[in-house]
């Protein structure tokens, strides 16, 4: 793969890169890690790669390694620039014959977003969306527990992400990254519901293959003179007519990382926490709650593809990452082959839930902001 960002000093790309590499299916072999030619030259030699693989800018590197043999040139990129740097380089990627991989969310906003769904659509190119939660063993035993009709028709969803990093004028100090996500020009038209709600609505849709029909928003700006929201409350109506209650906050202090789901069937209630994703609780009506844990027991083969220490030994953030990569891997080399992959490496987020999240995005700032409220998904 080649990289896009993730240079001296960032947080994300170091994160990508350790979780593509974690499971041996794929290599770095070029990046234009900064906008900065020369940070991005020092960059590249931390990685120890050859220089001539090391690039100014993600235009220079599309061109050149385009000019390279197949075998050679990347087959790939990676993407883990702010917001507003994700559509240049994906487009352009995706124009010049390569692959994608792109943080969340996808784009700057939903043209952008809808620009890239339908260049994936016409040149049948494999595109990922960095929705990591989604790679977790629990995650997935959850959502084929709802798929296989375990817990029932699903009535209620509430999900959370309350974290408490931005309590303060953080942005202010010269912090990276409080300074890009608090700014309208970097972050897009919202802060904690572009930055983590979106990971809410991603988690709330894919574990219930449920869909928003519409949302009603409360959108709040708490610590003062901070330019995007810090704080949002939204009411959810789902497409099979269950309700939910999404809330993302980065002003809750004292909290870390605390995504976190409750799904309510006719039969069973399931919840999983982010800081315990080895554990999902199974609420049943008519008998004692069960835990289920990572690797222990007969769990559905999609849970087991993701697990890959045995029972006991915490699995977390880079692994969850790292099956995304993982399963986007193992589909692309099928491709390079003319072959179907299997079924269960198919699922990793892709070009249309970054456009469902850009849509989330949008959606929730227009009730924030009108007297009507209730708006349609």
């Amino acid at each position: 793969m080649g990289m896009v960002g993730g240079g001296r000093g960032a947080f994300i790309g170091a994160v990508h890169r350790m979780a593509a590499a974690l499971d041996g299916e794929i290599e770095l072999v070029c990046g234009a890690f900064s906008s900065d030619p020369e940070k991005s030259r020092l960059s590249g030699k931390d990685l120890f790669l050859p220089e001539d693989r090391v690039y100014g800018s993600y235009e220079e590197m599309i061109k050149k390694e385009k000019q390279l043999p197949e075998g050679e040139r990347m087959d790939f990129v990676s993407i883990v620039t702010p917001n507003h740097m994700h559509y240049g380089p994906a487009k352009l990627a995706l124009q010049n014959g390569f692959h994608v991989v792109c943080d969340k969310p996808i784009a700057f906003n939903l043209k952008e977003a809808k620009d890239l769904a339908r260049l994936v659509k016409k040149t049948g190119l494999l595109f990922a969306l960095t929705h990591n939660y989604t790679g977790y063993p629990m995650v997935k035993q959850a959502r084929m527990m709802v798929e296989k009709g375990k817990i029932g028709k699903v009535r209620k969803i509430v999900v959370e992400y309350p974290q408490g990093w931005l309590s303060t004028k953080l942005e202010d100090t010269g912090q990276k990254q409080a300074a890009w996500r608090t700014d309208p020009k970097r972050s897009g038209a919202a802060g904690a519901m572009g930055d983590i709600g979106t990971h809410a609505e991603n988690l709330a849709e894919y574990i219930t293959g449920l869909k928003i029909k519409n949302l009603c928003a409360d959108i709040n700006i708490m610590v003062e003179g901070r330019k995007l929201d810090d704080d949002g409350n939204v009411l959810l109506e789902f497409d099979n007519g269950a309700r939910g209650i999404l809330f993302a906050s980065q002003i809750s202090a004292g909290e870390e990382n605390n995504l976190r789901i409750r799904i309510y069937g006719e039969k069973a209630g399931l919840e999983w926490a982010q800081q315990e994703p080895n554990t999902l609780i199974v609420k049943w009506l008519d008998k004692s709650m069960e835990i289920i844990r990572t690797g222990v027991g007969n769990l559905y083969p999609e849970a087991q593809a993701a697990t890959r220490i045995p029972a006991g030994h915490p699995e977390g953030y880079l692994e969850a990452f790292a099956t995304i990569y993982r399963n986007f891997a193992i589909c692309l080399r099928a491709y390079l082959n003319n072959k179907k992959p299997k079924a269960i490496y198919t699922d990793f987020p892709t070009v249309e839930d970054g456009v469902r999240g850009m849509r989330f995005i949008d959606k929730v700032i227009e009730s924030g902001k009108s007297k009507q409220k209730w708006i349609r998904f």
